[in-house]
């Protein structure tokens, strides 16, 4: 009995560890360029295993059923809306995604805060678990306020996900086109939902906790420092980047959030959707985290991944594109929503992410 309860121990202090340290470093950013597109980006860390993420179209009229910890029916609802997302461990539902209104949804790990209410059967015909939220926003509602009445007239619960262990905690970000966001958090049994101007998000603590955590950087600048004369010795800045000096390096999620406040918020002017778009790449390959540096020693080793960062997502609302590019190829691909009829297409339909797992490479060697 003793051994057993050992054994049992030890494994979940193993996935605790696992999921604190493997899953925790996804971040989120927006920009809005000068004709007024918002495009919010993400990445997505996970250094545990390969999340086997595809493409997944959503048609309207499609018909969802969640699940509930005992097996019974839980929410069902039909898509008023077509959605183009990403989902993991090939499962049906998304992790990750923007409807054909423009309203984006996006799930973040949030361990150690998230904390879903006890399953009540009673209330199954409202019950769904975490990882169905996403996909109910997604298909029935189109901006961030009809999201936040969406979210008060359900029961979201704590369903084990098989492939972790555990109940997914997360909280999301929803942007809609104006450039307007929110995050929903889940917090001690009940969901708090929090404004979110600057459009940023990472993990860990909650959202309320980073806000307050940027009060210790607000001496950050673009601007250079000025030089300084002391005695008769003249000490200017040995280079450009001095007003960022203090700016946390390391890749936890405080850490994280701050500097993508700092390079949100400091990013060059762009005319559209699209130069927006290049923008937020640009600045999201700044957040990458190679396999092995924030999750310790053998992750190196896992087979299939070549990254903590599995992929990264743009998703201008304003014009309906979604881009991304992943571990396997830094290509940017692009899926234009404008282009898919909702209307006819009658199933899911689901495409790979990368039809070749390697590197799509342009050989210009000049030829004799």
């Amino acid at each position: 009995m003793k051994r057993h309860l050992t054994r049992t121990l030890t494994t979940a202090v193993a996935i605790c560890s696992l999921l604190a340290n493997a899953a925790n470093a996804c971040t989120g950013i927006t920009l809005k360029a000068k004709d007024g597109a918002v495009v919010f980006g993400r990445t997505l860390e996970w250094g545990s295993f390969d999340l086997h993420s595809r493409v997944v179209i959503v048609p309207r009229g499609h018909v969802f059923k969640a699940l509930t910890p005992d097996g019974s029916a839980g929410r069902t609802w039909t898509a008023a809306y077509g959605a183009v997302g990403l989902d993991a461990v090939e499962k049906d539902f998304i992790v990750d995604g923007m409807n054909e209104k423009g309203l984006s949804v996006n799930v973040f790990y949030h361990p150690g805060y998230a904390e879903y209410p006890a399953y009540d059967p009673a209330k199954a015909s409202t019950s769904m678990g975490s990882l169905d939220v996403a996909q109910y926003l997604l298909t029935t509602t189109t901006t961030v306020e009809e999201a936040r009445k969406a979210i008060a007239g359900i029961q979201v619960i704590g369903i084990v996900e098989p492939s972790i262990g555990v109940a997914p905690p997360i909280h999301l970000m929803v942007t809609e086109p104006s450039g307007k966001a929110i995050v929903i958090e889940f917090v001690k049994g009940g969901v708090q939902v929090h404004d979110a101007p600057l459009g940023v998000i990472t993990n860990s603590p909650t959202y309320d906790w980073h806000l307050t955590n940027l009060r210790n950087y607000i001496n950050l600048s673009a601007v250079a420092l000025p030089s300084r004369k002391v005695e008769d010795l003249n000490f200017a800045p040995l280079g450009g980047g001095s007003g960022m000096i203090g700016l946390p390096g390391d890749f936890t999620p405080p850490s994280r959030f701050v500097r993508a406040v700092a390079f949100s918020k400091t990013a060059r002017p762009t005319a559209s959707g699209a130069e927006t778009t290049y923008e937020v790449f640009r600045i999201l390959d700044g957040f990458n985290v190679p396999l092995g540096a924030a999750e310790g020693e053998g992750a190196s080793k896992i087979q299939g991944l070549r990254s903590a960062t599995l992929w990264t997502t743009a998703y201008d609302t304003r014009n309906l594109v979604m881009q991304y590019h992943t571990m396997h190829n830094r290509r940017v691909r692009q899926i234009d929503l404008k282009q898919i009829d909702f209307a006819t297409q009658r199933q899911l339909v689901r495409l790979p992410l990368d039809q070749d797992k390697s590197q799509d490479v342009l050989d210009v060697t000049p030829r004799r």
